[in-house]
Formats: structure tokens, C-alpha cells, sequence
């Protein structure tokens, strides 16, 4: 029969084909982002841009009411105590596990002397430059940190990076600390830059203290302990140090009630960030704090921003992506492919 043959075998045209669909990758071939790629994007996204809105917002708070920087402490800490019902419910203590209690309370003491050291700071010194200061030392510290353990090494475009980020930060406050007043004013303006220096310092230690801390319940129970061994220590040196005030005015609690919020989200941010990617690489993204209190410096506060701010906003913009893109990667069937 004619339909037998070869050449009569042909596909019915008169029928409609089913609809292709592409072929798709069975589910350990498919690309996820890999772990360092999930801490820098939280780090820039979660922990950097809400920590710009923090020291204009306190700087703010402290124009409109002259709110004292302990006191500012005291709130933020007060937004960290709910979680202790976290803690409760999931039948985990308070404290944390005993054997490694110690470590959680001295990474608590370090971020408590840090952000009040930050405050403080963002009421002496322009916000920007106090920012600068700040995240430029946890930078260094952390890139110092990072020569010293072998087994976390950097690679070239890391460290390119991280030279590039504490360029654009030597750029953005350079010339404001190479025109110090003499006096008084020069005195306070110094003091001030030296504070933001030793915020940055603790923060770098205590981001490596919590790389040591490993139990499930680790980030709920060191942002309780900061909340605690804040207001324990906070509470006595407001009384003793500077005058309580209670603030009268809608634009003083709104203030103090966004810096908690964004306080809060920032530091579990960082905690979770700093699990993922390396320590140093994660201070590098966190500079884009800086860029965004510039720009908040300007817009909000009305103070002057250089021109020398701007070009060294972009070195640090330049170097984030110089970070972010070499990190970026992809893991498939357990291996990373960049």
C-alpha cells in the first residue's frame, strides 16, 4: 500500500501540534545564589541603606528636642526586648547556652559601646563625615582581622575592592580633618571623629566575636542581649553622664521611633550577613550607609556636602560593585560556578 511507504509516512499537518515547552533543568542543576551572594545582597540592601537614615534621623531628634545620645540608646534598646517572647516561645534561653554565654554578652557589650560612640558622634560632627569615620575603621579593622586568620583568606578582587571603598572614605573626610579649628570647636569637632573611630573599631569585633557564636537561636538571642546589656548600661550613665529629657514634640518621637525600627532591622541584617559572606567584605557593602546619609545630609538636614563628598561617594559606589559582581555566583549540583 501506498501509505507503507517511507516517503508516505509524513506527519498529519492537519492537526495542531501540542504547544513546546523548554526544556527545563531537573532541580540540582538549576542555579541558586550561592551563600556570599545571599550576605552581600542582604548586607547593601537590609543593613547598609536603612543604617543611612539612622544618623540624620538621631541628628534630628537632637536639633528639635535635644535629645541626649544615651537617651536615643535607651529607646533603640527598648525595640529589642520583645524579642524575648520569641525566645520563650520557642522554648530557648534567655541568655543563651551556657558555655558560650560569655562570648554573646561581650559581642552585646561591644555593639552597645559601638552605637553609642556612633550617636554621640552624629551630634558633634556632620553626619556623613561621622558615618565615614565610622565604617571606614570597621573596614580597616575587619581587613586587618582578615591578614591575621589564614583560613579566611581574600582574593585579589576583594581586596581591590576593599582599598577602593577606603579610598572613596579618605576622599569623602580627608579635608574635613585637615581643617580642624583650633580651640574649643576643633577640640569637640576632633573628639567627635575620634568616637566614630571607636564605633567602627568595636563593630569590627563584635562581627567577629559573632562568627564564633554557633547555636540555632543565636541572632534572636544576641539582638535580646543587646537590648538588655544596653539598657542596663545605658540607663545609669544617662542619669549620671547627660540630662534625661522627654521629648515634646511629634517630629522628636517620630525620629526616635524610625531609628529603633531601622536600628533593629540593620543590626539582625548585618548578624544574619556576616554568616554568609566574609566580615570585611560585609563592612565594605555597609559603606553605602555613608552615600545615603550624604544624600540625606543634604536633602534633609540642609548642611553642605563637597564636592570632594561626592567624588569619594562615587569611589565607594565603584567599589561595592567591584565587590558585589566579583561575589557574585551561582551553586549547582553542590559546586560554584561564576
Amino acid at each position: 500500500m501506498a501509505g507503507s511507504h517511507p516517503y508516505f509516512n509524513l506527519p498529519d499537518f492537519t492537526q495542531p501540534s501540542p504547544p513546546s515547552t523548554p526544556p527545563s533543568l531537573p532541580s540540582h542543576q538549576r542555579c541558586q545564589p550561592s551563600d556570599a551572594t545571599k550576605g552581600l545582597l542582604v548586607a547593601l540592601l537590609g543593613g547598609g541603606l536603612p543604617a543611612g537614615f539612622v544618623g540624620p534621623l538621631s541628628r534630628m531628634a537632637y536639633q528639635a528636642s535635644n535629645l541626649p545620645s544615651l537617651e536615643l540608646l535607651v529607646c533603640r534598646c527598648l525595640f529589642h526586648l520583645p524579642i524575648a517572647l520569641l525566645l520563650k516561645l520557642r522554648g530557648d534561653p534567655l541568655l543563651g547556652p551556657p558555655d558560650i554565654r560569655g562570648r554573646a554578652c561581650l559581642h552585646a557589650v561591644l555593639n552597645v559601646f559601638s552605637i553609642g560612640c556612633a550617636y554621640t558622634a552624629f551630634q558633634m560632627v556632620p553626619t556623613g563625615n561621622a558615618a565615614t569615620v565610622r565604617k571606614g575603621s570597621s573596614t580597616v579593622c575587619s581587613a586587618l582581622l582578615a591578614l591575621c586568620l589564614e583560613s579566611q583568606g581574600l582574593s585579589g578582587y576583594d581586596w581591590c575592592g576593599l582599598l577602593g571603598s577606603i579610598l572613596g572614605l579618605i576622599i569623602i573626610v580627608g579635608p574635613g580633618l585637615g581643617t580642624l579649628q583650633e580651640g574649643t570647636t576643633g577640640l569637640y569637632t576632633a573628639v567627635g571623629y575620634v568616637l566614630a573611630f571607636l564605633g567602627g573599631l568595636m563593630l569590627s569585633l563584635g562581627l567577629r566575636v559573632y562568627c564564633s557564636l554557633l547555636f540555632p537561636s543565636c541572632l534572636p538571642t544576641v539582638a535580646f542581649l543587646f537590648g538588655l546589656v544596653g539598657l542596663l548600661g545605658s540607663v545609669p550613665g544617662l542619669f549620671v553622664l547627660q540630662t534625661p529629657v522627654l521629648p515634646s514634640d511629634l517630629l522628636s518621637w517620630s525620629c526616635v521611633g524610625a531609628v529603633g525600627i531601622l536600628a533593629l532591622v540593620s543590626f539582625t541584617c548585618v548578624s544574619y550577613a556576616v554568616t554568609k559572606a566574609h566580615p570585611a567584605l560585609v563592612c565594605a557593602v555597609l559603606n553605602s550607609e555613608v552615600v545615603v546619609a550624604l544624600i540625606l545630609q543634604y536633602y534633609m538636614l540642609h548642611e553642605t556636602v563637597a564636592p570632594s563628598d561626592i567624588m569619594g561617594a562615587g569611589v565607594v559606589l565603584g567599589s561595592i560593585a567591584i565587590i558585589t559582581a566579583r561575589n557574585l555566583s551561582c551553586e549547582r549540583e553542590g559546586k560554584v560556578e561564576e
